[in-house]
């Protein structure tokens, strides 16, 4: 049975609960997500240094293929990106440069860093979001950054911040859509501090400097991310949850949840209807928790699942900001980015195929078995065959059909060593 067929006879199987598939199709659309570059270089960077891999992030595995300079990684992206459902836009953080100028530090750094990537985005017609890169660099001083006890330390950073923040403008104006800027620092410590609070006053401070330039939310949004722990930040982050949740909410910036930066027991679902009642949008890096490891593929597990259910059925599309963060070089890095991506949109259609109605009627009558067996019976549904039919729309290849395109794009172009 051809796809069309099949596509067919689902959306009578979903009509039979109300819901109409063609209709989610197009809400899906909507949904814009954040391609998180640093899959594709394994958050190295391009500064042409010999700064090794700081503040808290490993990346496992050797696969070969690694972009080495912006233009490699952007061919690479495009190859990610055709194979994608739908229009979405890219990330990068704050040592993807397209070149160095000499004598310049990322202190110093302004668009003329990133001038490869506007064009690149502007002719690509996506939008560009940016974060600065608060690791990997010597004044990354014992893990410390913005909470640093040495104020030219902490005037560094804060320079830098504030250089991210206008190239992010610049984005902004360019490519006519506001630029994500998040910003996450590794400090903290491997045991147990003796003074917590001293460090993160510092950081308080660090930070309204960097915000101290008022920028139109039409060119920007600022975000700021928490961290449960790192590599030798197991006792103490000084960006917590409570930190960053309460800074945000205090000065009007976005909160960024990331899904592997917390206790494997808790629901990066259930926090977005709380924070959504008192803020006005939110930021998600969706990843996957192993253990202590917070990035890998995503798959479509519960806990994505719930995520995708709180996006969809509440239609947060224009308040919830997603992006991807994980960062894999164990497997071909192109595939890791279309695989975490199509999972993302999977969990997305299927929550917004769910039979919401019935099950909201149910719930407002108190009949909780019902509720319950619906839901059930849903995940039953052959929300395949949309799927399927979604991507043909697109066209993209179905099913695992992209590896094809992946394998032949691995061995003429990518580097075998």
């Amino acid at each position: 049975m051809n796809i069309e067929k099949k596509f067919k006879l689902a959306c009578e199987s979903f009509a039979e609960y109300g819901v109409n598939a063609e209709v989610m199709m197009h809400q899906l659309d909507q949904f814009k997500l954040g391609i998180h570059a640093w899959q594709g270089d394994d958050v190295v960077g391009f500064e042409n240094t010999d700064h090794a891999l700081t503040g808290g992030c490993q990346v496992t595995g050797n696969y070969p293929g690694r972009a080495r300079n912006a233009d490699e990684l952007r061919a690479d992206l495009d190859l990610a990106l055709k194979l994608i459902p739908g229009t979405h836009r890219v990330v990068l953080q704050g040592h993807q440069v397209d070149k160095m100028i000499p004598g310049h530090d990322r202190d110093a750094f302004t668009i003329e860093n990133f001038q490869g990537w506007l064009d690149w985005a502007a002719g690509k017609g996506i939008g560009m979001d940016i974060a600065p890169a608060f690791y990997s660099h010597p004044k990354l001083d014992h893990g410390f950054s913005l909470s640093h006890p040495d104020g030219s330390i902490r005037k560094f950073w804060i320079e830098h911040g504030k250089r991210i923040r206008n190239i992010a403008a610049e984005f902004g104006k360019r490519l006519d859509t506001p630029s994500v800027c998040n910003f996450w620092m590794p400090d903290g410590f491997k045991d147990i501090p003796a003074d917590r609070y001293s460090f993160r006053q510092r950081m308080v401070k660090s930070l309204d400097e960097i915000f101290t330039e008022k920028i139109s939310p039409k060119l920007i949004r600022d975000a700021i991310e928490s961290k449960l722990f790192g590599i030798g930040t197991e006792s103490c982050t000084i960006t917590s949850n409570e930190f960053c949740l309460l800074y945000a909410q205090t000065h009007g910036k976005m909160v960024c949840f990331d899904s592997g930066h917390f206790h494997p027991t808790e629901s990066i679902g259930d926090k977005l209807s709380a924070v959504l009642n008192f803020m006005p949008e939110v930021l998600l890096h969706v990843s996957r928790g192993v253990h202590w490891d917070s990035d890998h593929v995503l798959v479509m597990n519960d806990q994505l699942l719930e995520i995708a259910r709180e996006i969809a059925q509440y239609d947060y599309k224009n308040r919830v900001h997603i992006q991807l963060d994980y960062f894999d070089a164990s497997i071909n890095r192109i595939a890791a980015w279309v695989i975490g991506a199509r999972n993302m949109q999977k969990a997305l259609l299927l929550s917004l195929l769910e039979p919401r109605v019935q099950l909201m009627n149910y719930e407002n009558q108190w009949d909780f078995t019902r509720r319950l067996a619906l839901q059930e019976e849903a995940k039953m549904l052959p929300f395949g065959a949309i799927w399927d039919y979604y991507c043909q729309t697109h066209s993209v290849p179905c099913g695992e059909k992209y590896m094809n395109e992946i394998r032949i794009y691995e061995k003429e172009t990518q580097r075998d060593d």
